[in-house]
């Protein structure tokens, strides 16, 4: 028999022991997969897989056929894209070269056939793509790695598809593809997958901004809102009026034409890769505009009272006409947003030379809201723009607006079935659930946010453009925005890019969130700062240890 402070003792020495097991059981489990679901963000509209295992050559050459075999673009993304499979492996090993020994892969070519030869891109170019891996058995029309498209776009698209099907596997030091054959024909079910980015309230260097449009590829985004301007700053350079930029926080912190005009250009093309992004710009007026009057204050409506600018004056339209004429050199997207929102009229009635204007013309304030928004947009539309108004243009005077606008919701649910009914384009980023600023807002309110919610018709539905996730930057900055962008707009991406009722079906928790946690970790692997999906505050960092794929 043991003494008691034996026994004691003992008995503390045992329960250490057992602690220590069971954390050395907790860290040999390690995480596994859910073979069931499909890890390919966001979710392909059709798609069959098998259950083999393909090694991926790292020397992969490319095939090109079609009549868009020959665009350099096409090539230049295949090699974009090598780089990200094969960043752990770098062709044929020391140890294979030593030995004069050369592995056999299943996968040594893709094969790309792009059956059109035009580069142009346009809202709603065609997007879809097939992309069919299996190991060439000598009998199958496709090669070991097929990808074929209308456009080379659909290309690009296939593209991303096929490096999230390609994993690194560190055992055998090799890139493969899990779960062959995979057949997938996809397309997007919405022309407009927007993120807006807001570089007013905070500048944000180039760099910053070419980093989100190439983490915008990866989730399958295509249109960049570049909200340049507001109240706060007016950073972009006008060579017409050269005096707005003295509206910028500092000198340092102003984008050129050259500095517009590479983003622009990046969008498209960027590095050795082609995006396929858009770039919308937004030029807001009548209202968020106090900043325009650093360089002109005759565009305030009095030196005490900076906005809405001075509806009075035709000075005030000729340099709006200035500033568009500038940027239209820039900004070649078919669609400009002309703001609109929030605008606080009260300026004008207190100002004595406007309120005369007013009465003079018999106009109250609201006539003179819609007066300025209309006079703008016969601007944009002489720039050959398709103009984008915020909803309160639409609340305020829908049967006078002009019927080309896009009317982008943002105050909350049912506007954009009210548009659709009146013959208006919309869309959809309603507050509650895609500002991405709101903090408090989670991944699967995010997700599962439905741009048609409220509208049956067909050929409403289809006046849907599609719908955007907004990055106001009040409260970020460089250091923070990619955390706050991401994971959260991938949700979004899923949703606008995805089948309805794949993503509606069925519990998320199971079926989208440990995709979600592998698309989030897939970003980190690939330098992209996005932060874990279930914090109970976006941008949020860990609460202590644990895998990229847990949190």
């Amino acid at each position: 028999m043991f003494p008691s402070s034996q026994k004691t003792h003992f008995k503390f020495n045992f329960f250490i022991l057992l602690f220590w097991v069971s954390q050395l059981l907790v860290l040999s489990s390690g995480f596994e997969l859910d073979e069931s679901l499909t890890y390919i963000w966001p979710l392909p509209s059709e798609f069959t897989y098998g259950n083999a295992t393909l090694t991926v050559d790292p020397t992969l050459s490319l095939s090109v056929l079609g009549k868009g075999g020959d665009l350099k673009i096409l090539r230049e993304g295949f090699e974009r894209y090598k780089k990200i499979i094969f960043k752990h492996v770098s062709g044929v090993s020391i140890f294979e070269k030593l030995r004069g020994i050369r592995s056999v892969y299943d996968i040594s070519e893709l094969r790309i056939i792009v059956s059109s030869g035009s580069e142009e891109l346009q809202l709603g170019v065609d997007e879809s793509y097939a992309l069919f891996v299996a190991k060439n058995d000598g009998k199958s029309i496709f090669g070991e790695a097929t990808i074929e498209a209308n456009t080379v776009y659909g290309a690009l698209r296939g593209l991303e598809t096929f490096s999230q099907l390609c994993a690194f596997d560190y055992g055998t030091k090799s890139v493969q593809v899990y779960k062959a054959p995979w057949y997938i024909k996809d397309k997007p079910r919405f022309a407009y997958r927007g993120l807006l980015l807001d570089t007013s309230r905070h500048y944000l260097p180039i760099d910053v901004i070419k980093q989100t449009i190439e983490s915008m590829s990866y989730a399958k985004l295509n249109v960049l809102h570049w909200h340049i301007i507001d109240e706060q700053s007016f950073p972009l350079e006008v060579p017409t009026y050269p005096n707005l930029w003295n509206g910028a926080y500092t000198k340092w912190e102003r984008y050129t034409v050259e500095d517009a005009s590479e983003i622009v250009s990046f969008s498209y093309y960027f590095g050795w890769y082609i995006a396929g992004i858009h770039v919308m710009a937004e030029v807001d007026v009548p209202g968020h505009a106090e900043s325009w009057g650093a360089g002109y204050p005759d565009l305030w409506p009095s030196s005490s009272c900076r906005e809405p600018l001075d509806v009075s004056k035709d000075s005030t339209f000729d340099l709006i006409a200035g500033i568009l004429s500038d940027i239209r050199k820039i900004f070649p997207f078919e669609l400009f947003h002309l703001g609109g929102d929030e605008v606080n009229t009260d300026c004008w009635t207190s100002t004595p030379h406007v309120k005369q204007w007013l009465n003079d013309r018999n106009m109250t304030a609201k006539d003179a809201y819609q007066y300025f928004v209309l006079k703008a947009q016969e601007i944009a539309i002489l720039q050959g723009w398709t103009p984008v108004n915020w909803e309160e243009t639409f609340n305020a005077f829908s049967a006078n607006l002009n019927p080309r606008t896009v009317v982008h919701n943002w105050l909350g649910p049912g506007v954009c079935p009210k548009a659709v009914a009146k013959g208006f384009r919309c869309i959809f980023s309603n507050q509650a659930v895609w500002y991405l600023d709101h903090l408090d807002v989670p991944w699967d309110k995010v997700y599962n946010a439905e741009p048609l919610e409220g509208i049956n018709n067909v050929s409403e539905q289809n006046l849907v453009l599609g719908g955007e996730v907004c990055m106001w930057g009040e409260t970020a900055d460089t250091s923070n925005v990619h955390q706050t962008i991401w994971p959260r707009a991938a949700a979004a991406a899923e949703r606008l890019w995805s089948k309805r009722e794949a993503v509606s079906a069925r519990n998320i928790t199971l079926t989208a969130l440990p995709r979600f946690h592998y698309f989030r970790c897939l970003l980190n692997r690939r330098g992209v700062q996005a932060a874990p999906v279930t914090n109970k505050y976006a941008r949020q960092p860990p609460t202590g240890p644990g895998s990229c794929y847990e949190q």
